[in-house]
């Protein structure tokens, strides 16, 4: 469709457009109502009871970083096994063996329909069912000295986290073509080969973002292993609260650290999806923080007109 401009004065050789730029009147009333809810925020926090020199001093208690520490450790076994799990997985339920992939979807089916909180219960309270374990012959133990609450928890959370890793997996290695499985095979490479040199490798920009998204879920689930004796944070800080009746001052301590965390692993996160995408897209590689801080204040920046 042309559009044609006839000049406004009969006989003028040309006209002279003025360029008037477009007002974007829902921005304005959006960032309007965002920042008055941030002062209504502010005001509300500001007029409450908190004692935030109290804050300040729990920060820095030991038997809280110690609590950290503990989900941390709870997040990297979980999501080391629940990554373990999630690849045989989903290799399992590619296979064309039917028994193999059933088991596989059988896994799949329980852990992902039943709640964690329930699993976490099942693990610690498995000496009524299996009062003893060991090897005939070479080692016999009750079960609950062996199931400690540690290993119970890292167990439930990282079966539970398999199954969904598994989806996910399963997923990158579909958004791989298939002709480089062949093309793989066709140079002499086994399929265990192919898929371990060629598929994932290719397939890992599919799968880190959400299993990034899954370890930052893990940390924040940690906090039901305190159900089954697990001393992580948020439990060492119901202890305390329970005795000197610092309620708020201690969860906003733990959602620092927590925040803390997260935003430390969102920033490892961050640069392993860039590390992945070097190569895989035509697309411009997503900036780093100080790529950007370096755009908008760096001497090289366009001049706005």
């Amino acid at each position: 469709m042309n559009i044609q401009t006839e000049p406004s004065v009969k006989g003028a050789a040309s006209v002279d457009l003025k360029i008037v730029p477009r007002r974007h009147v829902g921005r304005w009333i959006g960032a309007a109502g965002v920042v008055l809810f941030l002062v209504w925020l502010g005001v509300s926090f500001y007029r409450a009871k908190i004692d935030w020199a109290t804050v300040q001093e729990y920060l820095a208690v030991p038997v809280l970083i110690q609590g950290i520490g503990v989900a941390l450790l709870l997040t990297a076994v979980a999501m080391a096994l629940g990554l373990l799990l999630g690849v045989i997985t989903a290799v399992m339920r590619l296979s064309k063996n039917p028994v193999v992939s059933g088991v596989a979807w059988l896994y799949i089916w329980v852990f992902r329909g039943t709640p964690v909180y329930l699993q976490l219960l099942m693990w610690f309270n498995l000496a009524l069912i299996f009062p003893v374990i060991g090897i005939p012959g070479l080692y016999s133990g009750r079960m609950i000295d062996v199931l400690t609450p540690f290993i119970a928890a890292s167990i439930g959370l990282g079966l539970n986290q398999g199954a969904y890793t598994s989806e996910v997996v399963r997923s990158g290695i579909l958004s791989v073509d298939e002709g480089q499985t062949e093309a793989a095979q066709a140079v002499g490479m086994t399929k265990l080969q192919a898929m371990r040199r060629i598929v994932l490798p290719q397939a890992m920009r599919v799968i880190i973002p959400p299993v990034g998204n899954e370890v930052i879920g893990m940390l924040k689930t940690t906090s039901l292993a305190s159900a089954i004796g697990v001393s992580e944070i948020l439990s060492e800080a119901q202890h305390i609260y329970y005795v000197n009746n610092r309620i708020m001052e201690l969860l906003i301590v733990c959602a620092v650290w927590y925040l803390g965390a997260v935003s430390i692993l969102s920033i490892g996160q961050f640069y392993l999806e860039r590390y992945f995408a070097k190569g895989a897209s035509s697309r411009q590689l997503p900036q780093t923080p100080f790529q950007r801080i370096k755009s908008i204040f760096g001497t090289n920046r366009k001049a706005l007109s």
